[in-house]
């Protein structure tokens, strides 16, 4: 058995795992990367490519240095294709909108973390976590090629992804670290990279499209004019979709994809809940999908996994340097997190859970009757507002949908309503319990609205 006895342990090469060691590395700590995958393989990930706030990441591992992996920074809007209703809705995307080839991207932010003096140990497949008396994690053990190897850290940093094996095999009941976790609250995602002879007519946009349930949709973003990422999910608490034979069936119906060839495919899982209420316990910290710190609404968790990658890390520096890894040293990056992208991920959640109990037709009338600046602040803000001109408007546009605007907007009131209890986060665990038995009790409203069974 080969033990490394580094000051903080990552777990896992992603997003968040590169940008946390990176930022720690940075700042002096000893950082190893524990990366179960081999270095060629390693940054390659299933994902749609594209990258909300392409303008602004942690400066650990700088825009410049991925920049290059940006092979589509011209998308400005979505375009959702509802063929029920022979419509197609043009959705404003604010901010700056990129789509990258993922595994270049994957491979830049290693390099990234390597510069900073991370060590990456690949091929290493973590099978447990180590704790002392008091619950407090000490480190992980794995295996490497048939090998035991330990890892004995002050902190581990939880960058598994989703569903993370860490937090199976922790033991976390002391803590007010989140283990109401469900493989239900959990989308099945499956994607092709697909080369069309011909450039494609919506290379400036994201396309959306539903398929035949409502816990279903469809993505083509393009990568170049000819490059696609193709791919599509469904909600695990419904009925398991097919998802390869689902996706082939609509390229072949659709002519921009004739004599195309896959260059690509991967599937994987990915959070489509609410970020964790904690994700902080004694010696550990929980980043980006590990943590579910992904829009619910739309998938998209690059930026947001970098960010609380650099908060996570930031707090661990703190915590070794005044020698105190409790879950109280580490609270303040989950209310860095609730403040900058946790709240309005928690508000979107409430839109996710209202697609889980409409009936597809009824949910794709809705979207058709709306405007495409009303429901691009649904998706992207967790709020949105209407005006008078724009209420009467609407009113004309969605005769014979009127009862499910109207739900619509109950729903959109108790969104704001849960954004607003998040934007009080308590800032330490002894008023966690009081903030989040009021929580719950907000969410028996969104509930009652939607008429959707409960997801927590």
């Amino acid at each position: 058995m080969t033990t490394y006895e580094p000051d903080v342990a990552v777990v896992g090469a992603g997003t968040a795992g590169c940008y946390a060691a990176a930022t720690a590395a940075d700042a002096g700590l000893d950082v190893v990367v524990v990366e179960r995958k081999d270095e060629e393989e390693a940054g390659h990930i299933a994902c749609g490519d594209a990258l909300k706030g392409a303008d602004a990441f942690p400066e650990a591992i700088p825009k410049e240095t991925i920049e290059p992996a940006f092979t589509n920074t011209g998308v400005t809007h979505g375009r959702f294709e509802i063929p029920s209703h022979d419509t197609v809705l043009e959705i404003p995307v604010p901010g700056e909108l990129a789509v990258l080839d993922r595994w270049e991207y994957g491979r830049r932010i290693i390099r990234g973390a390597a510069g900073r003096g991370v060590e990456f140990h690949y091929d290493t497949v973590v099978q447990d976590v180590t704790q002392d008396d008091d619950g407090t994690v000490t480190g992980v053990r794995a295996k490497r090629k048939g090998d035991v190897v330990e890892y004995d850290a002050e902190i581990v940093i939880d960058a598994a992804g989703s569903l993370s094996i860490l937090q199976d095999k922790g033991d976390f009941a002391d803590a007010t670290f989140d283990t109401n976790v469900s493989y239900s609250q959990f989308c099945s995602a499956y994607r092709e990279v697909v080369e069309v002879p011909e450039p494609v007519e919506w290379t400036d946009a994201l396309v959306f499209k539903p398929t035949k349930t409502a816990a279903g949709y469809l993505w083509y973003f393009p990568r170049t004019s000819t490059e696609i990422n193709a791919g599509l999910g469904f909600q695990m608490n419904e009925e398991p979709m097919k998802l390869v034979e689902v996706l082939k069936e609509d390229l072949r119906n659709r002519a921009e994809f004739a004599g195309a060839t896959v260059k690509d495919k991967l599937g994987a899982a990915l959070p489509t809940r609410r970020p964790y209420d904690s994700a902080v316990a004694p010696g550990f910290v929980a980043v980006g999908d590990a943590a579910g710190h992904v829009n619910p609404t739309t998938g998209g968790g690059i930026a947001g996994a970098a960010y609380a990658g650099k908060y996570a890390a930031e707090q661990a520096v703190r915590a070794i340097s005044e020698g105190d890894v409790s879950e109280s040293a580490l609270w303040r990056y989950n209310e860095r997190v609730m403040d900058h992208f946790g709240a309005r991920y928690a508000g979107l959640d409430v839109y996710n859970i209202l697609s889980t109990a409409v009936d597809v037709d009824d949910l794709m009338g809705l979207m058709a009757s709306l405007p495409g600046e009303k429901l691009a602040e649904a998706l992207y803000s967790g709020k949105t507002s209407m005006g008078l001109g724009l209420k009467l408007r609407t009113a004309v546009d969605s005769f014979g949908y009127w009862r499910q605007i109207r739900d619509f907007y109950r729903v959109k009131g108790h969104a704001e309503g849960l954004i607003e209890h998040y934007e009080r986060y308590p800032s330490r665990p002894g008023a966690f319990e009081g903030w989040r038995a009021q929580r719950d009790d907000l969410m028996e409203g969104v509930y009652e609205a939607t008429g959707a069974e409960p997801k927590y």
